[in-house]
């Protein structure tokens, strides 16, 4: 009997697509593989309705259904109906988007976890026919007999034993096949998470408050000071949740992080399947390990943004490390905050979700003090004081490469007491543009309203916004003077500068352009721990998460570059960052030391820094956001527009404003205005920015305005950006 089915695809239209099927089995969920126009594409099917507003004579036939059982369950699908409701982004989009991009592929493939089982001439092999020193041979055996089919990453766990298989593989005893796993469960009444060290009496407050929230939706926002052990709240929250057969999703901002903490949860659970989902695996190790969560095996799931969708059957805590970073904002086509995700999942699963930060956005603080979040706060520093933060006044001193007196005095007396000592700039390369000094010509992005960065060593300009590169020309391209001079400084030239001033010192430099290499982080953070390095510089991939217990000093470069932005947060964000990277210093048995070169010393930002003072001056924030008008007081969206010609994106925006009129009611339109970055990649940007004091009228708006603007002009485009971070 042919039925109907409603499926999501990965088109930019606002609609879902009947089909017929012929497939009794087929079930809400399931992909399957669905002519559109000339080809054919993955969906998924998200309802069975009983009729369809299109013709019979018009309705194309699914051709397979890829899955007998739902890949993504009742809840997720209710998340991803949420988000591209509050998002205004087509469901079909969104709904494939929480998709592995290997199951979005119309290969029909089995991507079940795969993993080895032995042949029928394997299961006629004995221990005694194996060498008397192959012991791993041995190994490999017992474990095939014992719990066959065995796991990929079971039976990769070392060198060792991927040897083994290799050897039993050429003598045929071994084959692939895929590995179906019933949803696990710890083992009853056992323990599993090795102890950690003892807990002070802030966090054993903050564990247990977790704890006491499991079963029902609690927010709880954890505000720790840098170094006060929120990462123990974290382990020691998952530890119980797993003991009552709960499955955790521990989200972090940025895959550099990943490492780190996941050597640190698989050395605390090692009893426990963990996995990690993060931008650099391969679409097939992605899709197993996104398998092993939806099917229950794996318990503790860590990752980055996308991970907020991965389907978990018995998910009982979720954990957002770091929650004020942006990075949880996607950037780019279906731009939804992770954070506020997680939040609405753990509304509508029943279930605490811990907010962790050391500088919690404005947002998350206001429903913190308002009663909305439970706020739980470790306000001392684990077996460490919190480090003395001062300014050194660039006014009263000329720096050289950007290093001063002041700073560079303070390092040479580190290095010779053999402490570390880090040197933050956030700017990579060697300079952030170079001029000519006759004419003022600038190396331009000729593809971005930008600067070409000089990268000196490998004698190349960068945009570091579209990817363009050139060589750094021998003279003045306007003038032909050869007298080209770099302007500012970035990671390269300190570096360079360091290794002049300071010979005797050991400098490494960690930025995206040095960390490139697969393993190249890993080696970098073993030199440190070894103590091979005296002085760092790097960008903010040290801000953050990383416990260096030898680093005792923290210089602070070109900071004052964040107080000119006209972006209503970028107080916000620098207090943020500067707490952060301020917080590496003194982790260990020495009290740290902070010294940020500044041209404004008495500015609010950097006295209420030296305070160290977050709720104090968050309180500042918040009244100045009360008076403008600003988020969190304000609910905003930002409809975005691209074109070859900016008048063609603007002309755009402002017929997207006359349509918008008629539903505006309670919402402030403003006029079109060219994007803060006005061109990037060889296309004109602008903006036009709504917003509301009710966040439920603006959606409603929004839902009437993406209506009016479907199917306008096809020489731009636009999309809805619905609490945009960056303007």
């Amino acid at each position: 009997m042919t039925a109907l089915i409603r499926v999501a695809l990965d088109v930019p239209l606002p609609q879902l697509f009947d089909y017929r099927c012929s497939d009794a089995a087929a079930v809400v969920g399931a992909r399957v593989v669905v002519p559109f126009g000339s080809r054919r594409l993955v969906g998924l099917i998200v309802e069975r309705p009983q009729h369809s507003d299109v013709a019979d004579a018009r309705l194309k036939a699914a051709q397979r259904v890829l899955d007998p059982e739902p890949l993504l369950d009742h809840d997720i699908l209710r998340l991803l109906h949420f988000a591209a409701g509050y998002y205004v982004h087509p469901l079909g989009a969104v709904v494939m988007t929480a998709l592995p991009v290997a199951l979005r592929r119309v290969t029909g493939r089995d991507t079940r976890p795969r993993g080895w089982m032995l042949s029928t001439e394997g299961q006629g092999v004995t221990a005694g026919q194996l060498p008397p020193r192959a012991r791993t041979q041995r190994r490999l055996l017992e474990l095939l007999q014992t719990a066959s089919p065995l796991a990929h990453a079971e039976a990769a766990a070392s060198p060792a034993l991927r040897s083994a298989l290799r050897a039993f593989r050429e003598a045929g005893w071994v084959l692939e096949c895929a590995v179906a796993h019933a949803p696990g469960l710890p083992p009853a009444g056992g323990t599993v998470a090795v102890a950690g060290p003892a807990l002070t009496a802030e966090q054993c407050a903050a564990v247990e408050a977790t704890i006491a929230s499991f079963g029902r939706f609690q927010p709880l926002l954890l505000r720790g000071l840098t170094g006060s052990g929120k990462t123990e709240v974290y382990l020691h929250a998952a530890a119980a949740a797993l003991e009552q057969g709960l499955q955790v999703l521990l989200l972090v901002p940025e895959i550099a992080l990943t490492p780190q903490l996941e050597a640190l949860v698989r050395a605390r659970f090692p009893g426990v399947e963990l996995v990690t989902l993060h931008s650099n695996l391969a679409e097939g190790e992605r899709a197993q390990r996104w398998q092993a969560a939806r099917s229950g095996r794996a318990r503790i799931v860590l990752g980055t943004r996308l991970s907020v969708f991965v389907p978990l059957p018995q998910l009982g805590l979720i954990v957002v490390d770091e929650e004020h970073d942006s990075s949880f904002k996607q950037a780019e086509g279906f731009r939804y905050s992770a954070r506020d995700l997680a939040v609405v999942r753990a509304s509508q699963r029943a279930i605490p979700v811990l907010l962790g930060s050391a500088t919690p956005s404005l947002e998350s603080w206001r429903n913190a003090t308002e009663g909305r979040y439970r706020l739980l706060e470790l306000r001392q520093r684990i077996h460490a004081a919190l480090p003395r933060i001062g300014c050194i006044d660039l006014r009263r001193q000329q720096a050289e490469d950007g290093l001063s007196p002041a700073l560079l005095g303070a390092l040479r007396e580190r290095v010779a007491a053999g402490e570390q000592s880090l040197v933050f700039i956030n700017r990579r390369g060697y300079a952030p543009v170079i001029t000519c000094g006759s004419c003022g010509w600038l190396s331009d992005c000729p593809r971005c309203s930008a600067r070409l960065v000089l990268h000196l060593r490998e004698g190349r300009l960068r945009c570091h916004h579209c990817g363009h590169e050139r060589a750094v020309p021998a003279a003045c391209p306007e003038c032909g003077d050869a007298d080209l001079k770099p302007l500012g400084q970035g990671t390269q030239r300190v570096e360079a500068a360091l290794v002049r001033l300071l010979p005797q010192a050991r400098i490494l430099r960690i930025d995206r352009d040095s960390t490139r290499g697969r393993e190249a982080w890993s080696q970098m953070r073993e030199r440190i721990q070894a103590r091979d390095v005296d002085i760092l510089v790097g960008t903010q991939i040290l801000a953050k998460g990383h416990d260096f217990p030898h680093l005792n000093l923290v210089g602070i470069l070109n900071a004052d570059a964040m107080l000119y932005s006209s972006d209503f947060r970028a107080a916000e964000r620098l207090y943020a960052l500067l707490t952060q990277v301020a917080g590496r210093a003194g982790r260990g048995a020495s009290r740290g030391e902070v010294l940020v070169q500044t041209q404004f010393p008495d500015h609010p930002l950097y006295q209420a820094l030296q305070a160290q003072d977050f709720a104090a001056y968050a309180q500042v924030l918040l009244e100045e956001r009360r008076s403008a008008g600003f988020p969190p007081f304000m609910h905003q969206a930002l409809l975005r527009a691209e074109a070859a010609k900016l008048d063609t994106a603007l002309g755009f925006l402002a017929e997207a404003a006359r349509a918008a009129v008629p539903h505006a009611a309670g919402v402030t339109l403003y006029d079109p205005v060219p994007a803060g970055m006005m061109r990037r990649a060889g296309r004109e940007r602008a903006q036009l920015l709504v917003q509301c004091a009710s966040r439920a009228r603006l959606r409603e708006f929004l839902g009437h305005w993406q209506q009016a603007l479907a199917g306008r002009s096809t020489r731009v485009r636009w999309s809805l950006d619905v609490d945009p971070l960056d303007f």
